[in-house]
């Protein structure tokens, strides 16, 4: 009688049952080897089907090394967690790590508790007791912290740790916006401190060991709101090629010299370490350094002297470097300049490149080179046109030559607003790199490619010092190949095999012939996707979109912390030192590639934010604009005037029935058979712009 009763103990057990039997017991005795017959017995398995189910579950842990076989039929646990532990390990460590971080929203608050309103999926929305609101109101924007998350429960119990402001206002939102990514909105009074002990005097004994370019035609390019002067550029005639009649040119690219004023391991420099880099918002910059260093000391203003490190280039008129050292310098720059107004000479005199389009300069004012009296014609700011055309003509050289090793041109327009003083968006506008802004690009190119071979490229068999490099790895073949296949549904072609150069130039190819095509916004995106990113290491690869060798960045220390390192590298070699620890140096490489890409992505939610701010008073308007994108979601749209861009979501397209075709990025009417493609033109209206979520929602406007 027991013995049937035995049989049908285990007749209808389940597989996930038995596993979980087995995995309960090999756990009770870890470190145990365990005979398979042991097991049937302890676990009643009687029955063949049972024991042969058993059988098949051992087999699958030992699969997934949670068993390991010591000899036939005898088992033993390997101390590797189960799928079910590895699970619940990784939701307690994310559990965890969502408990450490601050979150940013708005306050509602009610009779005896308050929520915070999260735009974060993960959390949620969090509940604040009412002791622990910070004095916050209903509307208020806030920062807080989880400080409890029971078991089962939807909403984490919070606590409000700053309230930031009302919501809506300016100033609150783009501290939200950094606070949302962990940017500080505001400077330690202790490294302000600090920074306000610095002198500004320059010594004797400063400019003694330094070689003095004060004398030297000097100027800086920058944008028209740029208050922190990284570099400048310095030129003169210095006479004729020995073996030619080509003029000689000395080039000195002239850097702010943060670390002379920077001292590692300071308490500015730790700062420094933490932000990593300056942020831009649309409406301002949060900097790296305090703003007595970078707006004042180091910035490279006008008709101020100011200590420097430079690489000085001896260059002909063909644009090749025929000598270069590297020097800590002074300098006093004669002019500080606009983009625009570098532009409107190059307009003006015929020197701009054919793409180049109308540089309008603000109201009312005259042409910089039409103004000149003329005692400052006979001044050094006389020289100041001939130089400019002559740097021009050389960086086109250099841009062509780079091209022609194999640089991708990847280029692409960026939207930017015209504010109030008080942050209101008034207008957009698209920011294009002319003339001006690629000449200062291919010098400062130029100095970090130089100064990162001097380190690099040593002789075979000797080991290069420790530096910072900037790398770009080659592109993915399987998403190039995905992009190959991608570009023919649009009748292009892109051949992804052969040399990095072949590569380069195929890319550059398709690139062009994309230009101007509806399908343009979609292919560059997806050849973006395809490129790996760029960052920091002291293990170089090269730089596969410059097509450099060696590069790295050695021309902002005043809003990249990499650059700054650098500096203190070089200064450092050429004294005789020895190489830098590699560990330090790839954790500090590593901590600024992170913070690189955290400020971008606050960059971008700004500017999401400004055009949503931008076309909250539009709604129920109706513009013209093209499909940029096609999802299974719906249809993203760019306006042809503003070049904001939102949102018709796939439900709200109530005219017909749709389905996402995807192989050719389209939406298809099932009922019409109206097909809506990536790039067509569309009329849509604005229906909803939603601040919190920097969510602009369209809808699609059907011709009657």
């Amino acid at each position: 009688m027991s013995k049937g009763k035995n049989r049908g103990g285990n007749r209808h057990i389940r597989k996930p049952q038995l596993a979980q039997m087995v995995i309960d017991y090999f756990t009770r005795h870890t470190g145990e080897v365990v005979d398979v017959r042991n097991l049937f017995r302890t676990l009643g398995l009687n029955t063949h089907p049972g024991k042969l189910m058993c059988m098949d579950v051992l087999d699958d842990l030992v699969v997934q090394d949670f068993l390991v076989e010591r000899e036939p039929l005898r088992y033993e646990r390997t101390g590797l967690p189960t799928e079910r532990e590895r699970r619940q390990k990784e939701a307690e460590e994310r559990r965890k790590l969502l408990m450490e971080k601050t979150y940013v929203g708005r306050i509602n608050v009610r009779k005896d508790f308050a929520f915070l309103l999260t735009e974060n999926r993960e959390v949620g929305d969090l509940f604040i007791p009412k002791n622990q609101l910070k004095g916050a109101q209903t509307g208020d924007k806030v920062t807080a912290r989880i400080v409890d998350w029971p078991e089962g429960s939807k909403n984490p119990v919070g606590r409000v740790t700053e309230v930031l402001g009302r919501s809506g206002e300016n100033e609150v939102e783009m501290h939200a916006i950094l606070a949302e990514f962990g940017l500080p909105y505001t400077y330690p009074k202790n490294v302000e401190e600090a920074a306000n002990q610095i002198s500004d005097k320059i010594t004797p004994a400063d400019i003694a060991e330094r070689e003095d370019f004060r004398d030297v035609l000097t100027f800086t390019i920058d944008p028209r709101d740029a208050k922190d002067f990284d570099d400048a550029l310095s030129f003169r005639e210095i006479g004729k090629g020995k073996s030619s009649n080509s003029k000689l040119y000395e080039i000195g690219v002239h850097i702010a010299d943060v670390s002379h004023y920077v001292t590692e391991g300071s308490i500015i420099d730790k700062e420094a370490v933490r932000r990593g880099t300056s942020v831009y918002l649309v409406d301002r910059t949060v900097p790296m350094l305090p703003e007595r260093l970078c707006n004042y000391i180091c910035s490279l203003r006008p008709d101020e002297d100011k200590l420097t490190y430079s690489v000085i280039f001896e260059m002909n008129e063909k644009a090749e470097v025929k000598r270069w050292h590297l020097a800590h310098t002074i300098i006093r720059s004669d002019r500080r300049f606009a983009y625009e107004e570098v532009q409107a000479l190059f307009e003006a005199r015929g020197e701009a490149s054919p793409e180049d389009t109308p540089t309008t300069l603000p109201d009312g004012e005259k042409p910089w080179f039409e103004t000149l009296t003329e005692e400052q014609k006979a001044s050094p700011l006389g020289k100041l046109e001939g130089a400019l055309i002559c740097l021009n003509r050389l960086a086109k050289l250099l841009r062509e030559r780079r091209f022609l090793k194999g640089a991708v041109d990847f280029e692409r327009p960026e939207v930017r607003f015209d504010i109030d003083e008080k942050g209101k968006p008034l207008g957009t506008y698209i920011k294009v790199a002319k003339d001006a802004n690629k000449l200062i690009e291919e010098f400062m190119l130029l100095a970090n490619r130089t100064v990162a071979e001097s380190i690099g490229r040593v002789p075979k068999g000797k080991k290069a010092k420790v530096l910072p490099y900037r790398i770009h790895e080659q592109p993915d073949q399987d998403k190039l190949a995905n992009l190959s296949q991608f570009v023919t549904k649009f009748g292009h072609k892109l051949k992804y095999t052969g040399t990095p150069a072949e590569i380069s130039k195929n890319l550059n190819k398709l690139l062009h012939d994309v230009h101007g095509s509806k399908e343009q916004n979609l292919v560059e995106m997806v050849a973006l996707r395809a490129m790996m990113k760029a960052r920091y290491s002291i293990v170089n690869v090269g730089h596969y979109g410059l097509a450099f060798d060696y590069y790295t960045h050695f021309t902002s220390p005043i809003r990249r912390y990499p650059d700054l390192m650098v500096h203190r590298l070089l200064s450092r070699y050429a004294e005789g030192g020895r190489s830098a620890n590699p560990e330090k140096y790839e954790a500090l490489c590593d901590l600024s590639s992170e913070n690189e890409q955290t400020a971008a992505l606050a960059e971008r939610a700004s500017i999401k934010y400004k055009q949503v701010e931008f076309m909250a008073d539009k709604i129920g308007k109706i513009f013209e604009g093209i499909i940029s994108g096609v999802t299974e979601f719906g249809l993203y749209v760019e306006l042809n005037d503003s070049h904001c861009e939102g949102m018709i979501p796939l439900r709200d397209m109530d005219d017909d029935y749709y389905e996402f075709d995807e192989r050719n990025y389209q939406l298809w009417g099932k009922r019409h058979h109206r097909r809506i493609t990536l790039g067509d033109p569309i009329r849509v209206r604005v229906a909803k712009a939603n601040l919190d979520k920097k969510q602009l929602d369209f809808a699609l406007v059907t011709e009657k």
